[in-house]
């Protein structure tokens, strides 16, 4: 029964026991992995990034049972919210130091910003009493009438134990998205749209039924079920993939800038500057160098190979190509994937202050609370709007499902 439970909590409800493990996919394996872990119930139980391949369903069961798990817990994780969840001390590795803050991740943001606040105003007093001791110094050492006090002055300076001046923001990349047209006000209609993939007779069918009409300056996240087809929507409306049935139109001065989740449109063959640089050949090398330097590609990083540098890394060059853009609508599938902490934070404060048109695939729940004003959950059979972000739907879902159950009932 324990098994069942914590295989089913997994995703693997639909999987027959005798199902061969070779079989799965990379991110079934890390699943089952994490189940068999789970029913090992350790004492300490050490999870670095357990939240990756997740969707929303397995998530949500994997944060209530370890929120009730009577063993310690240290996990490595770039999922904020799921540190907001469960998280109750967190230990922070800058500049080879090691700090620590009681609470989770929101927690953790306003004491950091707190402690570096306190510090700097302990570090300026500290100064100011320091420059004032040496001023008296240096106008009563020489006087004899003051040279005892100017002595014990400078014992005084001797023995103060200094604070130490507060290092600034570790550097971060500059990410701006700007455009020069308005398009009109209806920016993409989609009817009853139908996808699959893959060729006959393997081609799977995805979903159907998608209907979706979005306004100038919306901002839309779409969700769903691994599989239900979100990327593969992004594709078909910039014409990438076919569609079975149905149509869409998009608006009249629309301009697209679109960010890949696979990056595969950075040719590997290339460097970081070539990349830019092939694309956009009226910049100079200094425009280029600089554009990259805002994404914190620098120094030797802008002569490697595509194919050498970092996910992360690849990342922030296909940012800064999207900021070169210049699309009066984003369209972005898994834009965080790939970024660490503070780069997220700056990703995301750079979407709230676009005032373009958004439409983005995300499983960072974290940012789906902050960016979107309405999200759409792909279904397979359709699509379901929820106004508002992460938190609002989750309502709203659990107010609906509760509503038919209800009349259900009545029939």
């Amino acid at each position: 029964v324990k098994i069942r439970t914590i295989l089913n909590g997994m995703g693997f409800a639909d999987k027959p026991v005798d199902t061969v493990i070779h079989t799965l996919s990379g991110g079934e394996k890390t699943r089952l992995a994490l189940a068999k872990l789970l029913l090992e119930q350790p004492t300490l139980l050490i999870l670095d990034e357990p939240t990756n391949h997740l969707d929303f369903k397995t998530l949500t069961w994997l944060e209530e049972y370890l929120s009730g798990y009577r063993g310690a817990l240290l996990l490595v994780s770039h999922d904020r919210y799921f540190l907001d969840k469960l998280v109750l001390t967190i230990w922070e590795v800058e500049r080879h130091k090691l700090e620590i803050y009681k609470g989770n991740y929101s927690k953790y943001l306003l004491l950091k910003k707190e402690r570096r606040d306190r510090q700097q105003k302990e570090y300026d007093l500290q100064q100011q009493e320091i420059a004032a001791m040496e001023d008296f110094v240096a106008r009563n050492l020489v006087r004899a009438s003051t040279t005892k006090r100017a002595q014990s002055r400078i014992a005084a300076l001797e023995r103060m134990e200094r604070v130490e001046k507060p290092q600034g923001e570790l550097k971060t990349a500059r990410l701006s998205f700007q455009y020069d047209r308005e398009p009109a006000k209806d920016v993409l209609l989609v009817e009853n749209m139908s996808l699959s993939v893959g060729e006959e007779p393997s081609r799977k069918h995805l979903a159907r039924g998608i209907n979706l009409h979005v306004e100038r300056g919306n901002k839309i996240a779409i969700i769903g079920a691994n599989g239900v087809g979100k990327s593969s929507f992004l594709k078909a409306v910039l014409k990438q993939i076919p569609i079975d049935s149905g149509a869409f139109y998009w608006g009249k001065n629309v301009k697209i800038a679109y960010y890949e989740q696979e990056l595969k449109g950075l040719n590997p063959n290339n460097t970081a500057l070539e990349e830019v640089w092939e694309r956009y050949p009226q910049m100079t090398e200094r425009e280029i160098r600089s554009l990259l330097g805002s994404v914190l590609l620098t120094g030797e990083a802008v002569y490697k190979k595509v194919s050498v540098l970092s996910g992360g890394e690849r990342a922030k060059l296909a940012f800064a190509i999207l900021m070169l853009q210049r699309g009066n609508v984003l369209l972005l599938d898994e834009p965080t994937n790939h970024l660490d902490l503070p780069s997220k934070e700056v990703l995301e404060e750079a979407l709230q202050e676009y005032t373009g048109t958004l439409l983005m695939v995300s499983h960072d729940r974290y940012m789906l609370n902050k960016i979107p004003d309405f999200i759409m959950e792909f279904t397979g059979t359709g699509v379901e709007t929820y106004k508002g972000g992460y938190d609002h739907y989750l309502a709203e879902k659990d107010r609906r499902q509760a509503k038919m159950a209800a009349r259900q009932e009545e029939e």
